[in-house]
């Protein structure tokens, strides 16, 4: 039974569009996990066992775009924001494959400024990882991030620091205070939000939020009309057993021929197009 059906249109609306206070509050309420998830000992563990992973995928990437983050950096900021209890396994290859690619996009384009859309900032590990390749480019950019987790509400996130309390996003993220700089923060629905950001150019975006064939669309029709030639867009979880809506949504940017489409299969599958020139 579809949620329409249970909830009634206005009701299924409100929890929707965050329209009903007492139903979008959810969010600001321990929405991950209610209490620490583990050790201090535990969560180094699992930052050690994740640090070790290895992605030929990735390091070709690399060597084809003359661009690696540090992975000291990388690794330190993972520990912080990447490291979680869950099931599967832990990695954050993620963060190579925007820096890599962001830095790549600015030797070639040599833009003045850099506009950059997120889509599902969780901890903020994506956003820090696209700021920190603006930095050591030396280039103005900014970055502006949307997701349903709070960034100035208390919560705890799953990782190492709720051994300290709960923690606002800003407080979580404060030890690359210079990187932060570049980032706006923005609580909501991305499919309501991502039309609303009213900047002139989207340079290079992330999407990384919905999974569903119709919404990965929606999220990309909005950020296309602020793209112009050479400017990108990049996928995350294009794995078709696990995120078919992700792979059919990005089969069909690539087969309007407006995007040129590179795509990216490992371990976790990505995506990312390249608008064309005269296209849109």
């Amino acid at each position: 039974m579809s949620a329409l059906r249970v909830l009634g249109h206005q009701a299924y609306r409100q929890l929707r569009f965050g329209l009903n206070d007492k139903l979008d509050a959810r969010w600001n309420r321990d929405p991950l996990v209610d209490a620490p998830s583990g050790t201090e000992e535990e969560f180094h563990a699992l930052a050690a066992a994740a640090a070790k992973r290895t992605y030929p995928e990735i390091e070709a990437l690399e060597a084809q775009t003359g661009f690696a983050v540090d992975r000291e950096w990388l690794d330190n900021l993972a520990l912080h924001t990447q490291i979680v209890r869950k099931k599967s396994a832990l990695g954050y290859d993620h963060g190579r494959l925007l820096y890599s690619l962001l830095r790549a996009y600015i030797a070639r384009e040599n833009p003045r400024h850099v506009g950059i859309v997120e889509t599902g900032t969780a901890r903020g590990f994506s956003a820090l990882c696209m700021a920190k390749a603006l930095e050591d480019a030396a280039t103005p950019g900014h970055i502006v991030t949307i997701d349903r987790l709070p960034h100035l509400t208390p919560i705890y996130w799953n990782c190492i620091d709720d051994l300290e309390g709960r923690k606002t996003r800003r407080e979580l993220l404060a030890p690359w205070g210079t990187l932060m700089d570049r980032i706006t923060f923005v609580q909501g629905d991305t499919l309501d939000q991502v039309g609303k950001i009213g900047m002139a150019r989207v340079n290079f975006a992330y999407l990384d939020a919905q999974h569903l064939e119709a919404d990965v669309l929606s999220e990309f029709a909005a950020i296309a009309q602020m793209q112009d030639t050479g400017d990108m867009v990049v996928f995350d979880d294009v794995t078709p057993a696990q995120f078919p809506g992700v792979v059919a949504a990005v089969d069909a940017i690539g087969a309007r021929n407006e995007y040129a489409e590179e795509r990216l299969i490992g371990g976790r599958g990505y995506a990312w197009v390249t608008k064309r020139s005269g296209a849109g």
